[in-house]
């Protein structure tokens, strides 16, 4: 799906903000189910495919703040600050790749395992600045944790998921029904 028209681009984008605030719903408000299945970066990543990247930046910055000014999870500093950034990057990685990369299965899954790589090295490179002036310590062995280690079920979910959504909606007999 090709959305040019910049007003489907921001409903679509209200549409991901809105599932990236309702999405860890599903997994009970438990901390470290969330953790695990990293549901609001679906959204935001879906986001960064679809509507491009500057959207995907917006969507991804503001959802975690929003979500923990509204619900009161994430925790707002260090977590959901530091979120803010890594689900900012999520966007904005994968709306640049999936524009500059070849409109092929392949590049979808490049562009995805991009995004989620740096955008998991600058919530390590947050949450290294933010937890220093907070007076804690952010270790590399708790980068690997939180980043990788921690979130495996949510990678798994992310490279089966994303890639199968993108496609469909890029392919126009799927979407559109025969007439």
């Amino acid at each position: 799906m090709k959305i040019s028209n910049p007003i489907h681009k921001m409903v679509f984008a209200a549409m991901f903000l809105a599932l990236s605030l309702v999405m860890p719903f599903l997994t009970g408000q438990i901390p470290e189910i969330g953790s695990m299945l990293c549901p609001m970066h679906i959204p935001v990543l879906l986001c960064g495919f679809i509507c491009g990247w500057p959207w995907g930046l917006v969507v991804g910055l503001v959802a975690p703040v929003l979500r923990s000014l509204i619900f009161g999870m994430p925790t707002f500093f260090p977590k959901a600050v530091c979120m803010a950034f890594e689900l900012a990057a999520y966007g904005a990685v994968a709306g640049v790749m999936h524009k500059i990369l070849p409109k092929k299965k392949v590049s979808i899954y490049g562009t995805l395992l991009i995004a989620m790589i740096i955008g998991r090295i600058v919530w390590g490179c947050a949450m290294y600045i933010f937890m220093g002036i907070d007076g804690g310590a952010f270790t590399f062995s708790a980068f690997i944790a939180g980043a990788f280690t921690n979130a495996i079920p949510g990678i798994i979910v992310q490279i089966v998921l994303i890639p199968v959504i993108v496609m469909l909606l890029e392919n126009p007999k799927i979407i559109k029904p025969k007439e």
